[in-house]
Order: C-alpha cells, then sequence, then structure tokens
C-alpha cells in the first residue's frame, strides 16, 4: 500500500514516489516512451483510472498493477481531469469526455515506437473514455493501431449498456482479447445508474452471455471482496 494522509513513505514497506521529471512538450515525452520501451521489452501497458480518482491515485494503482502482474514492459498512465470529490459525478464525465482525443493521440504516439503490444486497462470511468477513443480509432480506419492493439480490459465499466452495445457495433468484434469485468454490487455503479434515471451499467449488468455476443470476454466479481466500502 502506500502511507496514509501525510505521513513519509517507508519505501521498504509502501509504494513510494521518489523523482519526478518534467517534460518541456510532447515530443520530449515520446522520445522518453519510445526510449524506455525499447530498453524494457516491447510491450507498454496504458492505465486509464476512474471517476473521483486524481493524478496521484491514478499513478499509485497503475504502479501496483505492473508490480502484482509483473508486467513486462513500460506502464503508461493517462490522466484526465477528475474533481478528485465523490459529488463530482457530472463534473469527472465531462472531463472524461474532453479527453477523447488526447487519448487517441496517446495511443497513435506508442504505436509510433517500436513497441509490438500497447495493452490498456481501464477502470469505471476511464471505460467510457476508452471505448470513445477505440471507436475514434475505428471510424478513422485504425482500429488495431497498425497491429500493435494488444488486450483491452475494461474493469467496473461506467458506461451505459444500450450506449456500449453502439460503440461496439462500430468497433467490431475484436481480434484481440477484450475483457470485461462485472461486479453486481458495485455501489459506486449504483450511483451511477441512480443518476442516468435506473438505467443499467455494463459493469452490474446481470446479462453477461448478452454482452458475450459482441465479441467480448466477461468475468463476474460479484464475489470477490475488494476490501473499500463501495465494493
Amino acid at each position: 500500500e502506500r502511507a496514509k494522509g501525510p505521513a513519509d513513505s517507508n519505501p521498504a514497506k509502501q509504494f513510494t514516489a521518489t523523482d519526478v521529471v518534467h517534460y518541456a512538450d510532447a515530443s520530449q515525452f515520446a522520445k522518453a516512451v519510445g526510449s524506455n520501451i525499447a530498453i524494457g521489452g516491447d510491450r507498454a501497458l496504458v492505465f486509464v483510472h476512474g471517476f473521483n480518482n486524481g493524478f496521484d491515485d491514478g499513478v499509485f494503482r497503475l504502479t501496483q498493477i505492473a508490480h502484482d502482474t509483473k508486467y513486462p514492459g513500460t506502464p503508461v498512465l493517462f490522466s484526465w481531469a477528475s474533481s478528485g470529490k465523490t459529488t463530482g459525478y457530472i463534473y469527472d464525465k465531462d472531463s472524461s469526455t474532453a479527453a477523447r482525443d488526447d487519448l487517441e493521440a496517446t495511443l497513435r504516439m506508442l504505436a509510433k515506437t517500436r513497441v509490438k503490444s500497447i495493452d490498456i486497462i481501464a477502470h469505471s470511468m476511464g471505460t467510457w473514455l476508452t471505448m470513445e477513443a477505440l471507436r475514434q480509432l475505428a471510424i478513422t480506419g485504425d482500429r488495431d493501431l497498425n497491429g500493435k492493439l494488444g488486450y483491452v480490459v475494461l474493469a467496473s465499466p461506467d458506461i451505459d449498456v444500450d450506449v456500449f452495445k453502439k460503440q461496439m457495433i462500430r468497433y467490431g468484434k475484436p481480434d484481440k482479447p477484450f475483457a470485461i469485468l462485472l461486479s453486481g454490487d458495485d455501489r459506486a455503479l449504483k450511483l451511477s445508474s441512480f443518476i442516468s434515471g435506473d438505467k443499467p451499467r455494463v459493469g452490474d449488468y446481470g446479462n453477461a452471455a448478452d454482452l458475450a455476443s459482441y465479441g467480448v470476454v466477461v468475468a463476474d466479481l460479484t464475489n470477490t471482496k475488494g476490501g473499500d466500502r463501495l465494493n
């Protein structure tokens, strides 16, 4: 885990940020990522955080994922402007929507490197942003980034079921593993459904076979306990 509140981190026991490097512009960042991919393997993992998660939360979660899975490549965080508040749902939805072109540009930037596989893990509202970016790629005729798009994992997707089906129809049946992680007791998704007029969200949808008919793999994690109050 990481240190609680203002406490100093202990690198022997907790995830700790020890250094920060700033890049002057997108080209410098692209060059640095390309160099890291060249020496660290031929894969990149893009993590798109969800609702009520700020930049620091995204850094921590991606570090956790890369460490726990022993990911053999370069982790890349795509952070969008979340309000970082549980009351900021509409703010976050607008912010994630505004970031669609930026995520598309980031994926295209990665595709221009020596990378062979660009994997994506998106969580919560970040799945909406990811699906919109993938839809845009499909519309331009480059849905698999010239063969470089790898695994796509959508965890607890905060997307209206009917909207998701339309997105998948536009995108088409995936050529590589495309996984949906569901949880029937996700309280954050219950709130999202309530705000949306009780329309079901993909992340707690009860008909896995219906979703699977669009070419995705569905895993129900309802009985897996996460330890947080929102499940």
